[in-house]
């Protein structure tokens, strides 16, 4: 009779551990990523044709660093409107190192001989338009305005390979080049909800985008501004395993005593 009884005990063990070990198969698989969540651009490979680029320029903010500069055919009648951190050397101006002018909290900078100007809002085209005209009119006769954003920044965090701020002097950066300069998403960044966060005219924003759906290169967020923060959450994988490493060891210890216990049993 014991002997049957045990048998029978054997059976409800051995079935016990197949049905544990499926339930543990069935989670592995779960846990992996479908291609669908990982490919970007889902469809690209159906369009036919071009797309029309939108042209993009960034507004100067409150904080922009730039460097502007006036040169025009009489040299000494752009002087005044170039500040250097040394006393100019007359024909040795190039020699000199200009000083950048800070967009300061009302959104004006100081500009010589012209003073106070308004230049939050405006694009470094619309700028350079602006001061042409301005010196045009008065002082020169035909100006040579040059205008560079110099302290262009996002910053990528997350799922990245490479997290961090990046600086550029190319004012037209997309979320792609942004991704790009952080290596990439990892395997476990969630790639159908990215959050990009922009701060415009004291507000701030928060956009949700798709790396897997197409229309992103259709976006108005395609491009980013100075400043703009791309964050990318981790995928369920991630923080599955996450929580998994942080009780891995009473898991492991758990298992182990299981294991022993079952093997005692089943002898």
């Amino acid at each position: 009779m014991n002997i049957l009884k045990m048998k029978k005990n054997k059976k409800i063990l051995q079935k016990r551990m197949l049905k544990f070990f499926f339930i543990s198969l069935v989670v592995l698989f779960a846990s992996c990523a479908s291609p669908k969540k990982v490919t970007y651009f889902q469809g690209v490979s159906e369009l036919e044709g071009f797309e029309e680029i939108i042209n993009f320029e960034p507004k100067l903010q409150i904080g922009d660093i730039l460097s502007i500069h006036v040169s025009a055919i009489e040299g000494e009648t752009a002087l005044a409107f170039n500040l250097y951190e040394s006393p100019v050397i007359e024909g040795a101006s190039g020699m000199a190192k200009p000083i950048n002018y800070l967009v300061d909290a009302e959104g004006f900078i100081n500009f010589p001989v012209l003073g106070s100007l308004q230049v939050a809002g405006l694009t470094t085209m619309q700028l350079r338009t602006k001061l042409s005209d301005i010196l045009k009119a008065s002082y020169i006769t035909e100006p040579l305005v040059n205008i560079r954003l110099i302290n262009f920044k996002v910053t990528v965090l997350g799922e990245v390979n490479k997290p961090g701020s990046y600086t550029s002097t190319n004012e037209r950066i997309s979320i792609l080049d942004a991704i790009g300069l952080a290596g990439d998403l990892s395997i476990y960044g969630k790639r159908n909800d990215i959050t990009l966060i922009r701060e415009q005219n004291k507000k701030r924003q928060y956009i949700r985008l798709d790396l897997t759906d197409k229309e992103l290169f259709k976006s108005p967020y395609f491009y980013m501004s100075q400043n703009d923060v791309l964050y990318i959450a981790p995928n369920k994988a991630k923080s599955n395993s996450s929580a998994v490493s942080s009780n891995a060891g009473v898991i492991l210890s758990s298992i182990s005593i299981l294991i022993t216990i079952l093997a005692i049993l089943i002898k």
